[in-house]
C-alpha cells in the first residue's frame, strides 16, 4: 500500500497545537502555488505542528462562510468522508462532527470540535477557534475517535483586497500508526486542502453570503 495514504489530513484541517509556537522554529516544507507549508518538532508530542500560510481573492464574509458551511467540507477537506453539523450554538459558535476516509487496513478516524469565530474590531481579522470535544458524541464502532486537537486560523486583510491565512494545526490521531509515518507526508493535505479552498470560495453558492457577526 502506498505510505502517503496514511496521512490523516482531513481530521487535520481544523486542529492547532495548545503549545506556544514561535515564528523561528518553523521548517519550510513545500512553497508551490503561494501556498507554504510549514513543520515544527513539539515538545510534547512525537507528531509534528503543521502551519499553512497563503493569500486568497475573497471577502472576509465569504470564506468565514465556507469554513462554517460544514455539510460541504468534504468538496474541499482533503479525505473527508462526511461531515454535519451537531449543535449551532448561534451564528458563529457550532459544533460538528467529521469522519476521516483511510484505507485499509488503517481504521477510520473521527473527531467533534467546537468552532468559534470572533473578529477583531480595529484590524478586523478574524479568528477561527477548534476546541476537541471527543465525548461530546458516542464513539462510532471501528472508527477511532480523536481525543487530543485544537486548532486555530488568523484571516487578515490585506491593502490589496486579497486575504492572508495563516493556519496551525496539531493532531494526535491515537491507534497504533507510528509518528513517523504521518510526518512523513504532513504537507501533502494541506496543500492540497487550500487548492480546493481557493476554487471552494469562487463557487457561486457564496455570492450573497452577508454575516452579521463579520465586517468586511
Amino acid at each position: 500500500m502506498n505510505l502517503k495514504h496514511f496521512f490523516f489530513t482531513g481530521f487535520i484541517f481544523f486542529f492547532l497545537t495548545a503549545t506556544a509556537i514561535s515564528q523561528s522554529d518553523w521548517s519550510l516544507r513545500t512553497d508551490k502555488e503561494g501556498i507554504k507549508v510549514y513543520t515544527k518538532n513539539l515538545d510534547n508530542s512525537p507528531y509534528k505542528a503543521v502551519k499553512t500560510v497563503c493569500t486568497v481573492d475573497a471577502s472576509l464574509s465569504r470564506l468565514t462562510a465556507v469554513l462554517l458551511d460544514i455539510k460541504n467540507c468534504a468538496d474541499w477537506v482533503y479525505a473527508t468522508k462526511s461531515c454535519k453539523v451537531l449543535k449551532q450554538n448561534s451564528p458563529s459558535d457550532l459544533l460538528y462532527h467529521s469522519e476521516v476516509d483511510i484505507p485499509w487496513p488503517v481504521s477510520n478516524r473521527d473527531f467533534v470540535v467546537r468552532l468559534v469565530v470572533t473578529q477583531d474590531e480595529r484590524t478586523k481579522a478574524v479568528t477561527v477557534l477548534g476546541e476537541n470535544r471527543p465525548a461530546y458524541l458516542p464513539e462510532i464502532k471501528n472508527v477511532v475517535r480523536i481525543q487530543q486537537s485544537y486548532s486555530k486560523w488568523l484571516i487578515t486583510p490585506l491593502q490589496n483586497g486579497q486575504l492572508q491565512i495563516e493556519y496551525v494545526l496539531q493532531v494526535d490521531p491515537g491507534g497504533s500508526v507510528p509518528a513517523w509515518l504521518i510526518n512523513m507526508f504532513a504537507t501533502k493535505g494541506p496543500f492540497e486542502t487550500f487548492q480546493k479552498l481557493r476554487r471552494q470560495v469562487k463557487k457561486d453558492l457564496y455570492n450573497r453570503v452577508s454575516l452579521p457577526y463579520i465586517k468586511d
